[in-house]
């Protein structure tokens, strides 16, 4: 109930603001988000280089509505790519990047670099009325697609110079389906590109069997998360544990399958249970995946008993929506928020 309600708070221009003005979200913030720009997130590879693990770098922002931005976005991740490969972090993978659809172009309309197509889960475009789209936006919003899917290949393109590659994160349901093509179109050209699926969502078991298919895309490197967006519940389960129990599924049909599997989560028991499957695999075949600033310790021990293990580690100056996602699992760090907030609206 209450994750629901911070996402869906979240929509409020006036709840962003009073947030982002505060010093105790710049705190948390921290503790989640390398730093603002791109030499932050080399250092923060570094360390974690350094410390045994893998890392994949996401440059926050999403739902770009302006070709230009969405254009600046790739500009930033081509960048980024050369400045990891010049300190030696991207050989065999070791450090590769995560894009967002949105943020690279997926919500431009036909016939304008400024169309909205439709709204993010966790907020709207500013400007833009907090209600339900139809499903024929996606559809409609070929050019869309197209931008995005150019602006990903251009970062696939200086991600293989570098001798890595790049994850396409998953975003709501609705840009899922947009999601997959451009991944399954690049992956002709880059093996290498990995595909995110949310354990949340109704139709990831028959998305994950589809991916894990033999010959199927060559063997894709899949990721599979619960997922954090507020979903409608003909779309999602929305019981913890559900999620969990999709999870698990989706899970052992990756892990049978024939690709690489990522599994991202922090929960011991379904931490418990990849290992259990993945000792009928190859070692190196699979890896864990956790974020930046949760349960390092856990991450510590993983990499200590031999497994790989990749942190996932945003940057960035747009860094609300992952906030709030952030707050949303752990309802804890919410309370240190609202105190910081109490001066300013309560006596």
């Amino acid at each position: 109930m209450l994750r629901r309600a911070l996402l869906a708070a979240a929509a409020s221009d006036q709840i962003r603001g009073l947030l982002t003005g505060t010093q105790a979200a710049r705190a948390i913030v921290a503790r989640y988000v390398a730093g603002d720009n791109a030499s932050d997130a080399v250092r923060v590879a570094r360390d974690l280089r350094a410390a045994g693990l893998l890392v994949t770098l996401d440059y926050l922002g999403e739902d770009t509505t302006d070709a230009l931005r969405a254009a600046a976005v790739a500009a930033e991740y081509v960048t980024l790519l050369e400045k990891l490969h010049a300190e030696g972090l991207t050989a065999d993978g070791a450090v590769e990047v995560s894009v967002k659809p949105t943020a690279v172009g997926l919500l431009l309309s036909p016939g304008g670099a400024n169309g909205v197509a439709p709204r993010s889960i966790i907020r709207p475009p500013r400007g833009v009325p907090d209600e339900e789209p139809s499903v024929s936006g996606l559809q409609e919003s070929e050019s869309g697609e197209k931008i995005a899917r150019e602006n990903i290949e251009r970062i696939a393109a200086a991600a293989d110079s570098a001798g890595t590659t790049v994850t396409i994160d998953a975003e709501d349901h609705r840009t899922t389906d947009a999601s997959l093509r451009i991944a399954a179109r690049l992956r002709e050209r880059y093996p290498g590109v990995g595909s995110v699926v949310q354990a949340s969502l109704r139709r990831t078991e028959t998305d994950v069997r589809a991916l894990a298919a033999p010959g199927t895309d060559g063997a894709p490197r899949v990721r599979l998360c619960k997922g954090a967006y507020n979903e409608p519940v003909s779309e999602a389960f929305t019981d913890a544990h559900e999620i969990d129990k999709s999870f698990a599924r989706c899970l052992r049909v990756l892990m049978e399958g024939p690709g690489y599997p990522m599994i991202a989560t922090h929960a011991p028991r379904l931490v418990r249970i990849a290992a259990a499957l993945g000792l009928s695999r190859e070692p190196g075949s699979f890896e864990y995946q956790m974020l930046y600033g949760i349960r390092s310790d856990e991450q510590a021990r993983l990499a200590a008993s031999g497994a790989r293990v990749r942190v996932y580690v945003p940057y960035g100056g747009d860094w609300y929506g992952y906030l709030v996602r952030r707050l949303a699992e752990r309802p804890a760090s919410l309370g240190l928020l609202l105190r910081s907030l109490y001066p300013l609206g309560g006596t």
